[in-house]
């Protein structure tokens, strides 16, 4: 029986370079008995297949049906011993927990003051390098051996560890209530997207105060700053407001830029953070600072001194290509943004191991808004039915929602529209389900409805109508986050004037 290539054995071995590869042989075979091991001689063969097959490995007698469980997870722990000893997986904090590690070994075996000489060097390492919780952990396995180990200055040294592991906790329980925080508001974002209606926006801003920490900015460290920016940040996007989640956002990355040595430490957060303030600025419609910050960014992370990994690896084409995309809706240069679409795509299943299922989608959706700006209303109905017909529940309700509002404005354009009652109906059902049926929603949904019955004669009137009823919601507090997944008034704008949508939008960025 054939399985989904998804087994976490098969792809931990897929992911494994060529040196990753030899290290791991030259790991295992430095003892002789491991030579003709079952569990080598597993990874071999799972290194020559293309897919996960359990029928195959059986069949080659490489191990009983009973012993495969145990061997793969025995195959599963080896490689990773041997990845935790390649010098390409050390980073500041495993340094520092090997150190600790030395350390406990050194006091079990009586010898205090190696160890404690080795746990000061290592906790001045770690707080240089916003280490705090590392950094606690070792004044705690500092005070245990100072109460064994008894010196003339115990009562200077027991006074100072007391204040070291006070001030340590304080900012260790700041930082893990906003990143507790950051991380809840994240979520909600996940699920729904944007507050929605008045109650939603003060249930946000409710929650928000009710778990932010007391704290005095002085007093912060780089961390507990980042975290703070971050809650504020995710706060801002949930309100829709964009100007301030700027504001943080490149509160954020300034972090970086005045301690550097913290990208080297923290390169997903700094990945993250440039990503944050692209968002910000695209929503904002800025694009020279757009531009700026995106240069900067490609220039920096392809400096060769950039952290390279597989995650760091992933989460740069994820950022950059995003944002790369998000340039061309700015001022409506579709022609542009159709041209990079396979290069993009083509990098994507590269990378679809290691992007969570919610991130290819947000590609798809934008891969068919910017097919749908220029006019090729089928390959954006492509796109669309890969999100729609996907059942993750990582996938935002608001992009499941907006992805079918724009099916349905494809399908027109497309002439696909003589059975479109039964789409209607099922995107109708689909936006009571899910509590996103609207204004906006409601007024398109109604006007797709009504076309069949509009006289050509009629139908420039009849858009004209539409974009009149619509035109006040785009300064609505809660109705405007239609128009950030789907610019109508703009589609609507085209049909009247009979141009293309992105000369539309390009002409509004210019009086912008």
């Amino acid at each position: 029986m054939t399985k989904d290539q998804k087994d976490n054995l098969f792809l931990l071995v897929k992911s494994l370079t060529k040196s990753e590869k030899r290290q791991f042989k030259l790991y295992v075979g430095r003892l002789d008995v491991n030579q003709d091991s079952k569990f080598l001689n597993l990874f071999n063969f799972l290194d020559k297949s293309k897919t996960y097959d359990e029928a195959a490995i059986l069949k080659r007698g490489i191990v009983k049906k009973q012993q495969l469980a145990n061997v793969k997870a025995h195959l599963y722990k080896q490689i990773l011993i041997s990845l935790k000893l390649n010098p390409s997986h050390q980073n500041i904090r495993s340094q520092i927990r090997e150190q600790l590690d030395f350390a406990s070994i050194l006091y079990h075996k009586g010898l205090y003051k190696q160890s404690l000489k080795i746990l000061d060097k290592s906790k001045e390492v770690a707080i240089q390098n916003e280490e705090k919780t590392l950094a606690y952990e070792i004044v705690e396995l500092e005070k245990i051996i100072e109460s064994q180990y008894i010196t003339r200055r115990i009562n200077a040294r027991t006074d100072e560890l007391i204040i070291q592991a006070e001030e340590l906790s304080s900012l260790n329980e700041i930082a893990s209530k906003l990143s507790n925080l950051s991380l809840q508001l994240y979520s909600i974002i996940l699920k729904t997207g944007y507050a929605k209606n008045e109650n939603e926006s003060k249930d946000i801003i409710n929650y928000f105060n009710d778990r932010l920490p007391e704290f005095n900015i002085k007093n912060l460290g780089f961390r507990e700053k980042l975290w703070l920016f971050n809650a504020y940040l995710w706060y801002s996007f949930l309100l829709q407001d964009f100007r301030n989640c700027y504001r943080y956002a490149l509160k954020w990355v300034d972090l970086f830029y005045e301690q550097p040595q913290m990208i080297t430490v923290n390169p997903v957060f700094f990945l993250k953070g440039n990503n944050y303030l692209l968002e910000a600025l695209f929503f904002v419609g800025n694009k020279e600072k757009f531009q700026y910050h995106l240069l900067k960014f490609q220039n920096i992370s392809s400096e060769k001194k950039f952290p390279k990994d597989e995650n760091v690896e992933a989460l740069t084409f994820l950022y950059l290509n995003l944002n790369s995309i998000n340039l061309y809706f700015i001022d409506g240069s579709f022609q542009e943004g159709v041209r990079i679409i396979p290069k993009i795509e083509n990098e994507l299943d590269t990378f679809k191991d290691r992007l969570d299922d919610h991130h290819v989608m947000i590609f798809y959706y934008k891969f068919a808004n910017i097919h749908f700006g220029y006019g090729n209303n089928k390959e954006c109905i492509f796109y669309l039915d890969k999100i729609i017909s996907n059942k993750s529940f990582l996938i935002r309700e608001d992009l499941q929602c907006f992805a079918r509002i724009l099916n349905l404005v494809a399908h027109y354009e497309a002439g696909l529209d003589t059975n479109i009652e039964p789409l209607l109906k099922s995107t109708y059902k689909f936006l009571i389900k899910t509590n996103d049926l609207y204004e906006v929603q409601k007024e398109m949904i109604k006007f797709l409805r009504g076309l069949q019955y509009i006289y050509p004669q009629d139908i420039k009137k009849a858009f004209e109508t539409l974009r009149d009823s619509l035109k006040k919601y785009e300064d609505h507090p809660y109705e405007r986050r239609a128009f950030l997944y789907l610019d109508v008034i703009s589609w609507l704008e085209c049909k009247i004037q009979n141009v293309p949508i992105g000369d539309i939008i390009r002409q509004k960025y210019l009086e912008k």
